[in-house]
């Protein structure tokens, strides 16, 4: 196997031949950290910080295709082109802390609008996300950014999923005064949307098969639990996010159709409701209002 020998800022050794170290092994080096960075266009950017070590010891890389690997000490970059296309380093004892940086190529996976990366490191792992990521899934579970920049993977082994550039709708729905927002997101966009308030449900025809749909709804509007039919047959929906406020239902269509989600209630039942509970309140609490009248 080959593997690369390296001094900071001195002798730089590449090492093909096994019978140089004979079989001998190298302990991982300690890590401070480990961040990746992904863009829009799916480039990766892999940074290690690594702690002094008093024994020669090895860097083990992200797996893929490593190429521009440098190493950064108090602020001095050296290019270590030896290194690219292996899959990991051996550093000589005590070169301080510093850092290890690379660019990584052939891991992430686009189908159909969407990045894919079966994703291994033993590491603990950063991964920071384009500004236009607010919604991914690791092993098939939503995760929703928020505010945030990314998500932290802990002894790292997830099947990472996101979509950027989806096309965003926005369908207005107005009851009695009020009015409310559902966003559906998809990359071919939807149609004929229709909220019908007797049946508790939001109807439209998506287009293009095997798309992740997701529909951020107001918990006002429609509450959960959910139920989702596609072409009147009930599909699978994925783990869904709830704020407090409004509810992602993920949805992946096999085929192209009219889905239909329904809810358990709407928010114009709550108002029609409340007169009556105050009425039977008010009726439970006459007998002992007029007890209390005859003291």
């Amino acid at each position: 196997m080959k593997k690369i020998l390296v001094g900071f800022f001195a002798l730089i050794i590449l090492i093909s031949s096994p019978e140089v170290f004979g079989q001998e092994s190298f302990q991982e080096i300690e890590q401070k950290s480990v961040t990746i960075t992904i863009d829009n266009e799916g480039n990766v950017k892999v940074v290690h910080e690594l702690r002094n070590s008093k024994d020669a010891s090895q860097l083990t890389f992200v797996d893929g295709n490593v190429s521009n690997v440098k190493f950064i000490k108090f602020g001095i970059e050296e290019s270590v082109p030896e290194a690219e296309g292996t899959k990991n380093i051996v550093f000589l004892p005590n070169q301080g802390d510093l850092l290890v940086t690379y660019d990584l190529k052939d891991v992430l996976l686009e189908k159909s609008g969407v990045w894919t990366w079966d994703f291994l490191y033993l590491e603990s792992t950063a991964f920071i996300f384009p500004e236009e990521v607010d919604l991914l899934f690791a092993n098939e579970r939503p995760v929703f950014l928020d505010d945030k920049k990314g998500i932290a993977c802990h002894g790292c082994q997830m099947l990472l999923e996101y979509s950027i550039d989806e096309s965003r709708i926005y369908q207005n729905v107005k009851w009695e005064e009020k009015e409310f927002t559902v966003e559906i997101r998809n990359h071919n966009g939807v149609e004929k949307f229709v909220f019908d308030q007797p049946s508790k449900s939001i109807t439209f025809d998506t287009i293009g098969e095997n798309r992740f749909v997701t529909t951020i709804i107001p918990l006002e509007l429609l509450w959960e639990p959910y139920t989702v039919f596609l072409n009147d047959e009930e599909i699978p929906s994925r783990q869904h996010i709830n704020n407090g406020t409004h509810v992602w239902l993920i949805i992946n269509p096999e085929t192209s159709g009219q889905i239909n989600i329904i809810g358990t209630t709407v928010v114009p039942e709550f108002s029609m409701m409340i007169p009556l509970i105050i009425g039977f309140f008010v009726i439970l609490a006459l007998p002992f209002m007029k007890k209390f009248s005859l003291h």
